[in-house]
């Protein structure tokens, strides 16, 4: 790792401990700062605050006390956390810097960085990534967003690595000179207006991914929505990905995968399904290449992977019968894919936390679906929304009663997906513990030998 000195000696302030806090607190106490860590929830019991005490790092928690703040550190934020939290409005107001961790990643990382931001497809394009690099002779190190703290990751990986990181808004509003070599962006729709208040506020943090890259690194941009970003702003080379034609970048043409006029892939050979998995397909191939991966190393990535957990992740087949667990499918636009990525009839598992809102934009995307099963908060709205549309629809009381009730309703060649487009904390502490309920409820129900 790079040893970073423009915090040591500094007054350090890490709101929020979590996994990420536990790491930056830590990263920061070895960079010689004077590090405070502050978390609301009661921490006299935690293994980790202990070891953080034990190095030396003063531990305060339980509330957010604004004394905090007399000494004017420099901010580390728990992303999840709102800027909406009085301690964090104080510090706005006193002018104070306030980051995330990712920041500390980049400031200490000997490797470049490829780093992948987008409203939907993020965590499959960094995992597509990480598996092409797998097959290769090159090697990239996965963090960020996917489960790995970067900030720790940066630590450990090479010069002759790559950071692969997966970066949401809340982690990009926190960045000062963060540069990826490789930036990618998805796409941008609407999403977390919760946190950000409207969608121009929360497609900005998006746009930061790029604000520092200069004329020596990349942009990778969704042709389709190319008139959501400002070229005249952007030093980096831009390179598009698209399905429909050719670009500068990499797309589809006669069913096959095409770079710089070479044919990669046949569409057939791939096993991720959905024309928004090309989509991402298309966004790691081109990152890959830049990073120096092989063509062969790609192929055999795109021939095998067959997507990542709870992201229509195919767990089986009973009989005649395809399962998907889209688990992590927690709003419309996410399950929208999932119900335009098959042409056979559907058996949609759907339903869960009650935000507010409708689902009447799922109709459209509802014609191969034979059957709906729901539970969860928005039971009642599903069976409304089903039924509108002429659908079957059985209510359950949760995953696995509906994958019970399935049993008595499927026929062959139908593919039961779960895509709730909806949160999952009425009844599940995680999507992926949803995800989890799933596949045990299928393999409960496979028939025995």
């Amino acid at each position: 790792m790079i040893h970073y000195t423009g915090l040591r000696g500094k007054k350090v302030l890490v709101i929020g401990m979590a996994k990420s806090g536990y790491e930056a607190a830590k990263l920061l106490h070895r960079l010689g700062a004077e590090v405070t860590v502050n978390d609301g929830n009661d921490l006299s019991n935690d293994a980790h605050a202990k070891d953080l005490e034990d190095l030396g790092i003063n531990v305060v928690s339980g509330a957010h006390p604004l004394a905090l703040l007399d000494e004017a550190p420099i901010i580390f934020k728990n992303p999840g956390i709102p800027y909406t939290v009085p301690i964090i409005q104080e510090a706005q107001k006193q002018g104070l810097k306030i980051l995330t961790e990712v920041e500390l990643s980049y400031l200490i990382s000997e490797a470049p960085i490829i780093g992948i931001t987008g409203t939907n497809g993020k965590t499959t394009v960094t995992s597509l990534i990480g598996d092409m690099f797998n097959k290769s002779r090159e090697n990239g190190r996965l963090s960020g967003n996917i489960g790995f703290v970067a900030s720790k990751v940066a630590q450990e990986v090479k010069a002759d690595e790559y950071l692969v990181t997966e970066l949401s808004s809340f982690q990009l509003l926190g960045i000062e000179h963060y540069r990826p070599y490789i930036a990618i962006i998805t796409n941008l729709y609407s999403a977390h207006l919760d946190y950000h208040e409207n969608l121009e506020n929360y497609q900005n943090a998006k746009r930061r991914i790029f604000e520092n890259q200069t004329e020596s690194d990349y942009l990778i941009f969704n042709d389709k929505q190319r008139h959501l970003i400002d070229t005249s702003k952007i030093r980096a080379k831009i390179l598009y990905f698209s399905t429909q034609h050719r670009v500068d970048g990499i797309y589809v043409e006669k069913e096959y995968i095409v770079y710089n006029g070479v044919r990669i892939i046949h569409l057939d050979d791939i096993v991720l399904p959905g024309e928004h998995n090309l989509e991402n397909i298309l966004a790691a191939v081109i990152a890959a290449i830049l990073a120096g991966v092989s063509i062969s190393a790609i192929v055999q990535s795109l021939s095998t992977f067959s997507g990542i957990a709870h992201r229509l992740q195919y767990i089986g087949n009973n009989k005649t019968n395809k399962y998907y667990n889209d688990s992590k499918a927690t709003n419309t636009l996410a399950t929208q894919f999932a119900l335009s990525s098959f042409k056979q009839p559907v058996i949609w598992l759907c339903g869960g936390l009650d935000r507010g809102n409708g689902f009447d934009e799922l109709i459209p995307y509802m014609i191969n679906v034979r059957v709906m099963v729901t539970f969860g908060e928005t039971q009642d709205k599903f069976v409304k929304l089903g039924e509108s549309q002429g659908k079957y629809v059985i209510r359950a009381n949760d995953v696995t009663d509906a994958v019970a009730k399935v049993q008595d309703v499927i026929e062959p060649n139908d593919v039961v997906l779960l895509s709730p487009a909806c949160a999952s904390w009425d009844q599940y502490d995680t999507f992926e513990q949803r995800g989890e309920r799933f596949i045990e409820a299928f393999r409960a129900h496979l028939p025995s030998h």
